[in-house]
């Protein structure tokens, strides 16, 4: 079966439905969702939005030094410009998709301040404004006639110039895409999706770790099918670690307790109630994520504890239930009560700063493919994300894909000599413990040897156990019928040993990448000027 579209979006957050609803007003949409569009990463994200709102003690300068400041200095400045420059008109085209941002008793925008941000400027809708952005632009999306959901399928391969025939590596010039191989997972058929124009949109890598804060269907698959199409993709040692999940053994993903609760007052405590970060950084539990998750997996190592303590008991209780009701909530179904007991938490792996490199434009190595939102390097975060940046990156890069691909699109035709997908002489695998215990591997080798802090020898024993994996899952892969649980763990392989490489090829400690054979020396330096 062959479909055409002018544009095909793959992954429905916030980036590729703000993609699809600027575009739709020009052209015909296809929007490839591997589950619902309820199931995102956006929809979990708590804290809010970054931009700059109150002119009177904040500006761009201010947000553009802070997040410098937070990628350790490895953040592409224009990248920097773009997303904070833009963020204004990103609130906007929210707010006018229904997006309710909560304001104060004086009408003005209610701002939070988070770890890293000098100045109070997160939007936020109580403590759910993932799930805010993401109903929102669900209803708009659903409501335009332009655009076609394609809910429970999954893409298998883009198609290339591999896919006619031609030999490709990663220095063939003018790679380019062509559409995708789409898995229908009530049919278990394959079609055709021919397009102008491909979008990356598929979000994280988090389910590559076993603890994470990210849904599980986070299994980096944009990033892997772009690598495989010989694309380039960058700075994936650079994960991050929420440092404030919460601690519940058995909970897939986490429970993630907010990085607002911390700029609300709460503070971090050992099991025996003391403070502890003004150890590792003068900006105490409101410094940037990967020093306060290194600081927490330090004092759990050292005390012989799974967990600290987030303490927010000294806070006005109405407050404290008003400002986070979920969390609230969350916690009271486990008997602690947030008003009077302090949260257990612990780091998790939440954030992918790399992803498929792309320009300002949106656009990937290959043509005519775009990556936007978390699945995308666009090098606003460099070493580390600051918080609440990346809801915003992924609405400015939407809208910065959309005008340069409405541009070129005219130029651009479909290939009608891509052949179909050829399953012959496939078979559904025997045996689904196969795929499941291997995934449970992948998961186990990246939390032992790739986690918060790593070393030569653990990455050299990473690499090992994966590649058995890698041998293992690609043999399978030829003889099956494609499956969403088999594509997942070859994603999942993929983008492992992406991180791991990445990880040996970088001799230093910088951002969230911390390795115990090149410890870093020189402070943060926290006014230096790029």
């Amino acid at each position: 079966m062959v479909k055409k579209y002018d544009y095909l979006v793959i992954g429905a957050g916030v980036a590729g439905m703000s993609f699809a609803l600027k575009v739709a007003r020009h052209a015909k949409v296809a929007l490839i969702c591997k589950t619902t569009l309820e199931e995102a990463n956006t929809y979990l994200a708590q804290g809010g939005v970054a931009s700059v709102t109150n002119l009177e003690v904040d500006d761009f300068d201010k947000h553009i030094h802070d997040t410098m400041v937070a990628g350790d200095w490895l953040s592409d400045r224009n990248a920097v410009e773009i997303v904070v420059r833009n963020a204004p008109d990103g609130i906007r085209f929210l707010v006018d998709n229904g997006v309710n941002f909560d304001r104060n008793e004086n009408g003005d925008y209610d701002l939070h301040r988070e770890g890293g941000h000098s100045e109070f400027r997160i939007l936020h809708h109580a403590d759910n404004t993932g799930a805010e952005i993401q109903t929102s632009l669900i209803e708009s999306v659903r409501s335009n006639p332009d655009i076609d959901v394609f809910e429970h399928h999954f893409a298998v391969e883009i198609i290339t110039q591999h896919h006619l025939g031609k030999i490709v590596t990663r220095r063939t010039p003018d790679i380019t895409c062509y559409g995708a191989y789409i898995l229908n997972e009530a049919t278990g058929e394959v079609a055709t999706f021919l397009a102008k124009a491909t979008v990356m949109a598929t979000g994280g890598v988090g389910a590559v770790y076993t603890t994470t804060t990210n849904p599980l269907v986070a299994t980096g698959d944009g990033i892997a099918m772009t690598y495989r199409a010989k694309g380039t993709v960058a700075d994936m040692e650079f994960i991050q670690f929420h440092p404030t999940a919460l601690y519940n053994p058995g909970d897939r993903p986490s429970f993630l307790i907010t990085e607002a609760m911390r700029g609300y007052g709460a503070v971090l405590r050992n099991l025996d109630g003391s403070e502890f970060m003004h150890k590792y950084d003068p900006r105490l539990s409101l410094a940037p994520r990967d020093i306060v998750a290194r600081a927490i997996d330090s004092e759990m190592k050292l005390h012989g504890t799974d967990h600290v303590f987030l303490d927010v008991t000294h806070k006005d209780p109405e407050e404290t239930r008003r400002h986070f009701p979920n969390i609230y909530e969350k916690c009271l179904s486990l008997g602690i009560d947030i008003t009077k007991d302090m949260i257990p938490v612990a780091p998790a792996a939440h954030y992918l700063c790399g992803g498929i490199k792309v320009d300002g434009n949106g656009e990937s190595s290959i043509k005519r493919l775009y990556a936007i939102g978390e699945c995308s390097c666009t090098g606003l975060h460099g070493g580390n994300r600051l918080a609440s940046n990346s809801l915003i990156e992924a609405v400015v890069y939407a809208d910065a894909a959309a005008r340069h691909s409405l541009e070129a699109i005219s130029g651009y035709d479909f290939r009608n000599d891509v052949p179909e997908w050829n399953d012959a002489g496939t078979a559904h695998p025997e045996e689904m413990v196969l795929i499941t215990q291997s995934a449970k591997e992948v998961n186990q080798i990246m939390g032992y040897y790739v986690g918060i802090v790593r070393s030569d020898l653990r990455l050299k024993r990473a690499w090992n156990r994966l590649d058995i994996l890698y041998e293992e899952t690609e043999k399978l892969f030829k003889v099956s019928t494609p499956s969403r649980a088999l594509c997942e763990l070859r994603n999942m392989i993929n983008v492992a040993y992406l991180i791991m490489r990445q990880a040996m090829e970088r001799k230093e400690s910088r951002g969230l990448h911390f390795t115990v054979d090149y410890p870093r020396t020189a402070p943060v330096e926290l006014d230096r000027e790029s």
